[in-house]
């Protein structure tokens, strides 16, 4: 299968750009056992919601991002991602700041994920192999192709999640995103005097800086 999106060719540096905003997880409750081919084949659906949406006609810049979001909304494990790049910090923080923490979460993944995917125009996923990675998840592994450049191995983690499959993590050339994004924001609240309200406020200034370029 070959999905495939059009104009403009993305550098190699946007790619990884892209990449690094992806702090997908494994969620914190129990999961059933992911079947391999039921994990390739969300992975097949979602790159081609997200294809259609990208390549939709008649709606503006801003309605295809935000058609984008819904679809990532519906792709990832928000809460489970979300609790899980806080770490220890999530016992830290207050039941205020763990709401707070969690809509800021969503509403900045899902606004840089959906503003940067329309820089890969031209780039055709096709789709690899699929293994079962441990008892409740599996990979599946997709080629990112662009002209007249080598293809980028991505590899996807999905899980059952409350009976439906999701991503939780996504391998790029060998590196585990999640865990970069947990280390990041835990130098965040330690540069802040080891308070969640720091993270917080990093993340109210990011989204206002995106809400300005948007």
């Amino acid at each position: 299968m070959t999905m495939t999106l059009n104009p403009p060719r993305p550098s190699r540096r946007a790619l990884l750009a892209l990449l690094a905003a992806l702090p997908f997880v494994a969620p914190l409750a129990a999961r059933a056992q992911m079947d391999p081919g039921r994990a390739t084949t969300f992975i097949h659906t979602t790159g081609d919601s997200l294809v259609a949406a990208l390549n939709s006609t008649g709606l503006s810049a801003a309605q295809r991002r935000e058609r984008v979001a819904g679809i990532l909304r519906q792709a990832v494990d928000m809460e489970g991602t979300g609790r899980f790049i806080l770490g220890r910090w999530w016992r830290v923080a207050s039941p205020a700041e763990q709401q707070e923490y969690l809509r800021l979460f969503e509403e900045t993944l899902t606004r840089n994920l959906a503003s940067r995917f329309g820089e890969y125009q031209g780039v055709r996923f096709s789709m690899g192999r699929s293994q079962q990675r441990s008892e409740d998840d599996a990979m599946v592994t997709t080629i990112v192709e662009r002209p007249g450049q080598a293809g980028v191995n991505l590899d996807w983690r999905v899980a059952e999640v409350g009976g439906q499959p999701r991503i939780v993590d996504l391998v790029a050339e060998g590196t585990s995103l999640r865990l970069t994004q947990r280390s990041e924001y835990s130098a965040v609240i330690q540069r802040g005097g080891n308070q969640v309200s720091a993270l917080l406020t990093a993340m109210r200034n990011q989204l206002q800086q995106m809400q300005q370029r948007s």
